[in-house]
């Protein structure tokens, strides 16, 4: 009976004994028609391929990866954080949904693995053990430990990919966006908009795209004769609560007519708040944020954005680490995609009643 026919309420499974026998060959010549051997001939090759089509019989796709030394597995590495639902983050969901649709199209596998705060940083653990046979690596934060681990990967010739980050003084293989130009674009706004007392909202430090916008926040002023303001910076951790409790300390005392911020959740936060206080974000202070997240343009005044394509950033680093797969020699790739402004409700001040 053909696999993919019932017996008594069971499916029935082929094995590569069945396939043999159906072909008249060896267990041994099916196994090297389907390890992808050269040492079988073509004629041989078609009868054993015939005789699989025949009976729905599909190679054991682990044991096969093994004898190569290889998982068929990209591993995204992420960081666990007990308090944030991490899929529904538009920067990490988008990202991933980039990774998913590259690697199927790649005939590979993606294989969560997480990061836990305080857990030690052993990446090539993954490598070892044949979990997976590139990494990618999302969230990474700036310290010694994390620094070690990638120079391990690194020196060791293991392919791994850094996304949204950067090491200064490090060379790792990146697919990053132009997060300074980007902020540089969305202060530019503000200032075009009449603004001349401009706060900024920052995400921690450790991470390098805060510092990237940071950097493009004071380049901003500073190209428009308001370097003086670069004290006014504020932080948060890239959450909505956060952009909330900010509020009160950034609105009190100094008065500010524009808010660059980090990204568009601490933003939305901050103008809800702003809301409660009687201050008309757009209207009042204009405000912008930074991803262009799919709650950028639906939220009341729509949030003017910097947007950052995470999901070709996404896909550009499954392509990058394929292609080392295919050729382990390749040399090192650092690639910075382009970031655009969109220019909404929330940044044209007196044009929101």
């Amino acid at each position: 009976m053909n696999a993919g026919t019932y017996e008594k309420g069971r499916a029935t499974i082929a094995t590569r004994k069945d396939v043999a026998k159906m072909a008249g060959v060896s267990e041994a010549t099916v196994s090297r028609v389907f390890s992808e051997q050269d040492a079988v001939k073509e004629h041989t090759k078609q009868k054993v391929l015939a005789a699989a089509k025949s009976l729905n019989y599909y190679p054991n796709v682990m044991a096969k990866n093994f004898a190569k030394r290889k998982s068929g597995n990209i591993g995204v590495i992420l960081p666990y954080l007990p308090k944030v639902k991490l899929f529904s983050v538009y920067y990490f969901s988008e990202i991933l949904n980039g990774i998913g649709e590259a690697i199927e199209k790649e005939g590979y596998d993606m294989l969560l693995l997480f990061q836990r705060v305080g857990q030690p940083y052993d990446y090539k653990k993954y490598f070892l053990s044949h979990k997976i046979d590139a990494a990618i690596i999302l969230g990474a934060k700036d310290s010694p430990e994390e620094r070690d681990s990638l120079r391990e990967l690194r020196d060791a010739d293991f392919p791994f990919c850094l996304v949204n980050q950067h090491f200064d003084g490090e060379q790792f293989c990146e697919i990053d966006a132009e997060h300074v130009a980007g902020s540089y674009a969305a202060v530019t706004h503000l200032i075009e908009q009449g603004c001349q007392n401009i706060a900024f909202l920052n995400g921690p430090l450790a991470y390098s795209n805060s510092l990237d916008r940071l950097k493009g926040y004071q380049k901003a002023l500073q190209d428009h004769g308001l370097s003086g303001q670069e004290q006014a910076v504020f932080y948060g951790q890239y959450s909505l609560t956060s952009g909330y409790k900010v509020a009160d300390d950034l609105l009190s005392g100094q008065l500010y007519d524009g808010i660059a911020v980090a990204n568009d959740r601490m933003a939305i936060g901050l103008m809800q708040r702003m809301k409660e206080l009687g201050i008309k974000p757009g209207a009042d202070i204009a405000v912008v944020g930074y991803d262009d997240s799919d709650a950028s343009a639906m939220c009341d005044p729509a949030l003017s954005s910097v947007h950052v394509p995470f999901f070709e950033m996404g896909k550009r680093s499954v392509q990058r680490l394929v292609n080392q797969l295919a050729a382990p020699h390749m040399k090192l790739f650092q690639e910075k995609l382009e970031t655009r402004l969109l220019i909404r409700e929330s940044s044209q001040r007196n044009q929101v009643k």
